[in-house]
């Protein structure tokens, strides 16, 4: 492993064919330009190649101070400090069970959610092996940063992974996956990645008007009637729901997933914000399905800053990965700064807002030349 920044990177070296002569298998380190000679024994025998995914305990043992990892994800070899002639053993022993082979990939996934890589796995995207590595819980090749780029109904986006299985267990009930579900502690499981745009789709205002009160016309069949808050927003009922037929759909067909979002649809326009600086203030919640939603103040920050209250919150309480491991994408990509909206109240007018400058800001509900950067969930 090689060590940048307290971030742990690793590199992958494939396995090659048998080395008749010395009965060892070969393998072209291009980094450095070393050949690494491997021996496999699978149960005890001697073998040619690395056997299929299964329950097996590894052991890698090589010389010249070199070391092996075995990662169980991506069902790959890990070296590192490699050197000139290095050679390593490789035992495979069928004897693990199940509950160790969930550990061995939950410690790969803890691995892959605290990594930045930002590898391009647009071939991921095209051959439909991202839709498999996550919908089997392995994540081979993916890793927090990591982007790919989609061009449906003529809208160049890139995505970044921004998170992968943060909301396992979230929500009055837990995500769930048609294609890929998986049987865990007694329920069904999707695992998941958390995707956002690498910059803004495009600018939209949240409201039709500076108020992020009772909302009576945001929509033709009175879509929110009632509601005030995110949930009654113009943005939340027309704006997004394009967004999704749009943008969305159209790149991850029949791979966004439907989830369980806690948000807040009322408002107290008489009551002071948490921080007692602005007047208005979400004052309750509900639990809605989601498929696209805008982030919070803690999913961008990992703390609140100018949300109205703990209503404007709920299940978006923890802090996105990518925003943790590379916090200048929280208003860049690149060399492109932006500014755009996030889910919280702030007062009885007002949302709050991500700046281009770096700084926790809001705005006035009607300003249409701040941008959407919502996240969704693919299985």
């Amino acid at each position: 492993m090689f060590w940048g920044g307290g971030i742990i990177v690793y590199r992958t070296y494939a396995l090659y064919q048998e080395d008749k002569e010395y009965n060892v298998i070969k393998g072209i380190v291009p980094d450095f330009g070393y050949d690494v000679k491997l021996t496999i024994k699978v149960d005890g025998a001697k073998a040619n190649n690395v056997p299929t995914r299964g329950l097996y305990k590894t052991s890698v043992v090589c010389n010249n101070e070199a070391t092996g990892v075995w990662d169980y994800n991506a069902w790959n070899l890990k070296l590192d400090n490699l050197k000139k002639d290095t050679k390593c053993n490789m035992t495979f022993t069928s004897n693990l069970s199940e509950e160790e082979y969930q550990e061995y990939l939950e410690a790969g996934i803890a691995l892959r959610r605290n990594t930045y890589r930002g590898k391009d796995i647009t071939y991921l995207y095209d051959n439909q092996e991202l839709y498999d590595q996550i919908g089997k819980c392995t994540f081979d090749d993916i890793y927090v940063g990591d982007y790919f780029t989609t061009n449906e109904n003529n809208k160049n986006v890139t995505w970044l992974i921004a998170d992968i299985n943060n909301y396992l267990h979230s929500g009055d009930k837990d995500v769930t996956s048609e294609s890929y579900p998986k049987q865990t502690g007694g329920g069904l499981m999707a695992c998941h990645a958390t995707i956002i745009p690498s910059v803004p789709l495009y600018n939209a205002q949240m409201n039709t008007t500076n108020t992020t009160g009772v909302v009576e016309d945001v929509a033709e069949g009175k879509l929110g009637h009632g509601k005030g808050a995110y949930v009654g927003s113009y943005m939340r009922n027309i704006t997004l729901p394009q967004v999704l037929n749009e943008y969305i759909k159209p790149a991850f067909d029949g791979h966004v997933l439907k989830t369980r979002n806690l948000l807040a649809d009322q408002m107290d326009l008489d009551r002071s914000n948490q921080f007692g600086t602005t007047i208005g203030a979400s004052s309750g919640w509900g639990w809605y399905d989601s498929e696209l939603d805008l982030m919070s103040e803690v999913n961008v920050y990992g703390s609140t800053v100018w949300s109205s209250s703990g209503y404007d919150i709920g299940i978006d309480n923890r802090e996105y990965a990518i925003f943790k491991l590379k916090p200048e994408f929280i208003n860049s990509y690149g060399n492109q700064r932006f500014e755009y909206w996030l889910k919280a109240v702030t007062s009885y007018s007002a949302f709050a807002i991500i700046y281009k400058y770096g700084d926790a800001n809001d705005s006035g509900a009607v300003n249409a030349s701040l941008g959407i950067r919502p996240r969704f969930l693919i299985d």
